[in-house]
């Protein structure tokens, strides 16, 4: 029997001891380096480049911040680039420390409080709403966003936390900290563009049709409706989500999204995985069957194109490198989320954790960055992939926690009927 043959149940009881062990030591980690850390993306945080005149011109931004971003060697320190909080990254791990408390695996000097308390610092200043941005000035290919600015990413996953704590200790402050969110996400993000896009854009700045920001803006729209009984986040919600299920491929794909110029028509694993998961929220939040079809094309496609051999968890759905540790936490995130719809599902995400344990981790407590065909590019950075491990590990635990209190043969059964029940109701 090969590891993608092997039952979920087999998986869970042999390794859950190393799933627990990796846990503790990468919160450990996180811990000990106060949840901060450096990010591919920060290079314009460089205090010696701020203080160069070439910096005013595009160009040398893009280029400072592709070549750190693929540089093995982590320059950061020499060039003056401090470590940060992050407020997706703190976002990932307070949802993944209250999932691991309720486990019992998050050691009491874990202070959820506190990990919620730097999220609502870092709140973006200048906004009625609450909302959130990346805290380094970013180049894209057609702009520049400054540090701090609100993007729908950044404000989507803090707001997920904020209702993940709700759910968890009924504070209604995050519950209208997050309705806040929505509100912001509502009110200076969407926009329709006559009758052919109803759309959440990336930022207030460029109206944007990135599928994943939009489906991620719908599906904690519907997600906050829900929890705060407040219909009025529905329509314009359902309304994008029909967008992009519009523009999904006839191979159940998306490209990343519909500008060309410059163009977006790339499919890569991780944003994939966010669209569907999002899709799968708003049908549970929503109440909703409509996107049921796009959902069980797009699961197929990912299943059938971003895993490759002894289930290396793909970037790109025509090839394999990088290996990016981002990929891997959402391959397994994306897999356990939609359980139900492939008995396979479940062993594949531990089979993905397998390849990445062996090949991304090290035993210092922290996960490595990108594994390429001659070299592996071993910087721990903090936001991208311990928060996003940490999320996935979570996960993984969780699904083998209560793989192992189920009747083996009665449950696995069950899936392979297509009884399953679906992930998180």
């Amino acid at each position: 029997m090969t590891a993608l043959q092997s039952s979920g149940t087999e998986w869970a009881g042999d390794n859950l001891e190393q799933f627990t062990t990796v846990t503790r030591k990468l919160l450990a980690y996180c811990q000990k380096h106060d949840w901060a850390g450096y990010d591919p993306y920060d290079a314009l945080n460089s205090r010696i480049f701020q203080a160069l005149p070439f910096l005013h011109f595009r160009a040398a931004r893009l280029v400072l911040t592709q070549f750190l971003k693929r540089c093995p060697i982590n320059l950061r320190p020499p060039l003056l680039v401090p470590r940060i909080h992050n407020p997706k990254g703190l976002a990932l791990f307070i949802s993944a420390c209250i999932r691991l408390s309720k486990l019992g695996l998050a050691p009491a000097q874990v202070d959820v409080g506190e990990l919620i308390s730097k999220l609502v610092t870092l709140r973006s200043k200048g906004y009625q709403n609450w909302c959130w941005g990346y805290p380094f000035p970013w180049q894209a290919r057609a702009a520049l966003f400054p540090r701090w600015l609100p993007n729908v990413i950044c404000t989507t996953f803090a707001g997920n936390a904020l209702l993940d704590a709700y759910d968890e200790f009924r504070e209604k402050d995050y519950l209208k900290m997050a309705a806040s969110a929505a509100d912001f996400i509502r009110q200076s993000l969407y926009f329709e563009d006559g009758d052919s896009a109803a759309c959440f854009s990336y930022t207030p700045l460029v109206r944007s049709k990135v599928h994943n920001a939009n489906l991620l803006g719908a599906a904690f729209l519907c997600r906050v409706a829900k929890a705060a009984g407040e219909p009025k986040y529905l329509p314009p919600a359902l309304k994008a989500a029909r967008f992009s299920v519009a523009h999904q491929c006839s191979d159940g794909s998306w490209d990343y999204g519909e500008s060309d110029d410059p163009p977006q028509r790339w499919r890569d694993n991780f944003h994939s995985g966010y669209n569907l998961c999002a899709l799968r929220c708003i049908a549970q939040n929503a109440a909703t069957d409509e996107f049921e079809t796009a959902i069980r094309m797009g699961v197929a496609f990912y299943r059938r194109s971003f895993f490759g051999e002894n289930a290396v968890p793909k970037y790109f759905h025509n090839r394999t490198y990088p290996i990016d540790i981002h990929s891997a936490a959402q391959s397994i995130i994306t897999l356990i989320c939609f359980k139900d719809l492939h008995p396979g599902n479940v062993p594949l995400a531990y089979s993905v954790w397998r390849w990445t344990l062996q090949h991304l981790w090290d035993e210092r407590g922290f996960f490595y960055f990108q594994k390429h065909p001659f070299y592996t590019n071993k910087i721990p950075y903090m936001r991208w992939s311990q928060a996003w491990m940490l999320a996935a590990l979570s996960t993984i635990v969780r699904e083998g926690l209560q793989t192992t209190k189920d009747d083996p043969g009665e449950k696995y059964g069950r899936d392979q009927r297509g009884g399953g029940t679906a992930a998180g109701k």
